[in-house]
């Protein structure tokens, strides 16, 4: 038996309970732009570019450098000169970077729980 879909209530509710919770456990934060590079980087494969994630997330390759300079002085991923064309610089993964993500997946999924057991109508429990 197939599960129900979710309402966008309970998206969002599992959106703001995984906000919430990365913004109160000890570390950094990212912003929603950071985020969305490295999700983009850790989810999507292939080798990923500056030129490629600006493509990718329709905002300015400024942009995504500020992003990644952050994301790089975190070591959630390193650049790495593209050997085949030395013009470019690969985004490429880090352990630690998988472990965030690994603690992102685990973090969503208690909010998933959270937001299932609330009633459709828009009520819901409180993140943890």
């Amino acid at each position: 038996m197939a599960a129900a879909p979710l309402s966008s209530d309970q998206l969002v509710g599992i959106l703001r309970d995984t906000i919430v919770s990365l913004v109160r456990r000890d570390g950094v934060d990212l912003s929603a732009r950071q985020l969305a590079v490295f999700l983009t980087c850790y989810l999507t494969e292939g080798g990923h570019t500056v030129r490629g994630l600006a493509q990718d997330l329709n905002v300015s390759k400024p942009a995504i450098t500020r992003a990644l300079d952050r994301l790089t002085e975190l070591d959630y991923v390193r650049r790495k000169v593209d050997p085949s064309d030395r013009r470019s610089v690969l985004v490429q993964r880090t352990v630690k970077g998988a472990a965030f993500l690994r603690e992102t997946r685990h973090i969503m999924t208690d909010a998933l729980a959270n937001n299932k057991e609330a009633p459709a109508s828009g009520g819901r429990r409180s993140a943890g």
